[in-house]
Parts: structure tokens; sequence; C-alpha cells
């Protein structure tokens, strides 16, 4: 129930103050492509990070397993792991969801991520049996986790490798989870090994084996998450200068070439009368009649002056 009072708390800040259409969503929930898959990457990475803790403990020392086989024992198994579920989704959305992206905004990612883990550690301090191992496990795990968020722009990874690292010891090996070893009904683990290995009654969190851990699987995260980094992180690429609509460009230039050609339309042409001007006259037929004493059938008579 916390969980929610969280996420639908984060998201009615987030709208009201940010103006955050999709609120859940921006909080790093997006129900994207392959969100699924992020959790099931996330469980085996933790699951191998714990399973990397336990060998040294079965090798140098061993773990007594007490086993219940009854149905009831089968029953609160699936009960503590959506206890666990929903515990480390809480957990993800009060360190990693919506006040961890405020303070990206603010101070930037590397300093939020390395204030947000130190503030969990600082937090799990405070826990009855936790030790200043404890505390650097858990500083460790929160810049894993951190990092997770930040190469995904989700939650799914991170929830998923906490759920992983924590259900998987509690439910599968027994062992006690921050002091507390009574989580599993099927399995109870009572380990052989040195306190160094083990952590004690806190558990591996409280072993230098799980802070070692932790750094070592900085660099394996990283690498497995090279496609989702370069898919959710890549800046996005704006192009300059005037936009061209290139569909609509060969769309008419394949009009233009399979289009029927229109028929020429010819100008209008004049056409002259019939009857062909009167010929220029020529010098014959203007000195001519002049000569004979004759005139011309254009020419009007000269009258003859009078003689007084």
């Amino acid at each position: 129930m916390f969980a929610f009072l969280l996420l639908f708390g984060y998201a009615g800040i987030g709208f009201s103050f940010d103006r955050q259409l999709y609120p859940i969503r921006q909080q790093g929930l997006p129900l994207r492509a392959g969100w699924f898959g992020e959790i099931g990457l996330g469980v085996a990475i933790g699951w191998a990070i714990a399973v990397f803790c336990v060998l040294p403990i079965v090798i140098f020392g061993g773990i007594v397993v007490h086993l219940s086989t009854t149905l009831a024992s089968f029953g609160w198994l699936f009960a503590d792991a959506a206890y666990f579920a929903l515990a480390m989704l809480t957990l993800q959305i009060a360190f990693r969801g919506y006040p961890f992206q405020c303070a990206i905004r603010v101070i930037g990612e590397l300093p939020a991520a390395l204030m947000l883990s130190v503030l969990y550690g600082i937090l799990n301090a405070w826990l009855p049996g936790a030790s200043r191992t404890s505390m650097a496990v858990n500083i460790a795990l929160g810049l894993l986790l951190a990092m997770a968020y930040l190469r995904t722009r989700a939650l799914w990874l991170p929830w998923g490798i906490q759920f992983g690292w924590v259900a998987s010891r509690a439910l599968f090996f027994g062992l006690p989870i921050n002091g507390i070893g009574s989580h599993s009904q099927v399995i109870q683990g009572d380990t052989l090994a040195p306190l160094g290995l083990t952590g004690g009654d806190f558990g591996l969190d409280g072993s230098w084996v799980a802070f070692a851990a932790m750094l070592l699987a900085m660099p394996f995260v990283y690498r497995a998450t090279r496609d989702l980094s370069f898919q959710y992180n890549a800046p996005v690429l704006e192009p300059g200068g005037i936009p061209v609509d290139l569909d609509a460009a060969s769309r008419r230039q394949h009009e233009a070439a399979t289009r029927p050609d229109a028929p020429e339309v010819k100008p209008l042409v004049q056409i002259l009368p019939a009857a062909s001007p009167a010929p220029m006259p020529i010098a014959r037929d203007i000195d001519g009649p002049q000569a004979s004493g004759e005139t011309g059938p254009d020419s009007a008579p000269v009258p003859e002056e009078s003689q007084p």
C-alpha cells in the first residue's frame, strides 16, 4: 500500500508543479516495449550477485539448510515473494523515482546518484545490528541501482536487480535480510563460515564480499545495458535548414512522369483576304502619259492660263 501512496503522491506533485502529462510514466515506470524483459534481466543480475556471495560461504564453511515441505509453507513462500516485490518497488520509487529526477535537474546525474546512495546507506545504518560494512554495502548497492536507472531511464531494471538480490537470499537460501531471518517458511539456512563472509546475524548486507560483488557488478550492468542506453539515452537529432517534404516531392515527380501528355494548343493565325493589293507604280507608268500629252486616268486636267 505504501508503494501506491508514494507513486500516486509523486504523480500528483509532478502533475501539479512540473506540468507532467504522464506523471507515472515519467517517474520511471513506462509500459514500453521490452519492459518485462528488463525486469527479468535485473532479477538475473541480482540472483548472480547473491550466488557470488553465497559460494565463498559454501566453500569455506557451509550452510545448514532446514526444509519445510508443507502446503502452508509454500503458500507463505509466494506471499513473501509478493511482499519483497512491493517492498523493492517502494524503495525504487522513493530513492530513484521523482526525488532522484528532481535532484538530477538541480545538481546533475553523478552528484544526485551519490547523494541518494549515501542517504540510503545512512538510513539502513539505523537498523538493529547494522555496521559500517553494511552502510558501505548499501551505498554501493545504491550506486549500482542508480547506474541501472540512468542507463535505461526506467525503474524496471533496478527494481529487478534489488528484488533478485534480496528475494534469492531470503527465499532460496534462507539467509537473514537486514537482521531478519524468518522471511522464508520453506528454507532456513544457518551459515558456518567466518563472519567476514557471512555478515553474521545481519546477513550478507554486512559482509565485505557483498561490497566487492556490488563493485564487480557495475561494469557488467554497464555492458549489459549497452543497447538500452543507446535506445533511451541517444540525443535527439534536430534537423537544420529548411524543412523539405521528401515524400511530397517524390510524389510530384512520379505524377509528372506518369500523367498523359496534354494536346498541344496551336496559336490562332489570322488569314489575309484573297485579293492582293495593287502593285506599286513604276517609272514608265508615271512618265509615259506626260510625254505623249495624255493624262493618266488618275490625273486631273490642268486649266490653261488665259491671254490678255
